[in-house]
């Protein structure tokens, strides 16, 4: 009988050390794992709370002053947080050419909170025809396309 037990208490021990291993492993992998997810957590929050749209009317005219090389947009905050109403915080992209040129004014309040609109001034000489423009703020994105 001694000779089964002796064995088996140090096979039990074993495994007990073996088992405290993988849980502390565990325990490791999932704390990292919710840290991390907490954090992606809060970002997709801002970015779902982040939401612009182009308003101009692409056929309408106005968009374009070609005497002055100016291209005009009207732009609506239609998701839930105040953003940045600067033209640091734009990236515009007219016709595949990132445009530094950018002036954005905000046209009712003075900051561009959620349902306000800004009008973004873009320097750039187009020809006629048909153009893109893509806009982004805070990781939003929209894409206008419109004929001068």
């Amino acid at each position: 009988m001694a000779d089964i037990s002796v064995p088996s208490l140090i096979l039990f021990i074993a495994s007990i050390v073996v088992a405290a291993g993988v849980a502390g492993v565990l325990i490791d992998t999932v704390t990292g794992i919710s840290s991390s997810v907490d954090e992606r957590g809060g970002d997709v929050s801002t970015d779902i709370r982040t939401d612009i749209e182009v308003i101009s009317d692409p056929e309408g005219g106005g968009l374009y002053d070609d005497a002055n090389d100016n291209l005009s947009v009207y732009i609506k905050n239609t998701g839930l947080r105040t953003l940045p109403a600067s033209s640091g915080g734009f990236d515009v992209i007219v016709d595949a050419q990132y445009q530094t040129n950018v002036t954005v004014t905000v046209v009712d309040g003075s900051e561009w909170r959620p349902s306000n609109v800004v009008r973004v001034d873009i320097g750039v000489a187009l020809n006629s025809g048909d153009h893109r423009l893509k806009v982004v703020v805070d990781g939003d994105e929209e894409v206008f396309e419109f004929r001068t």
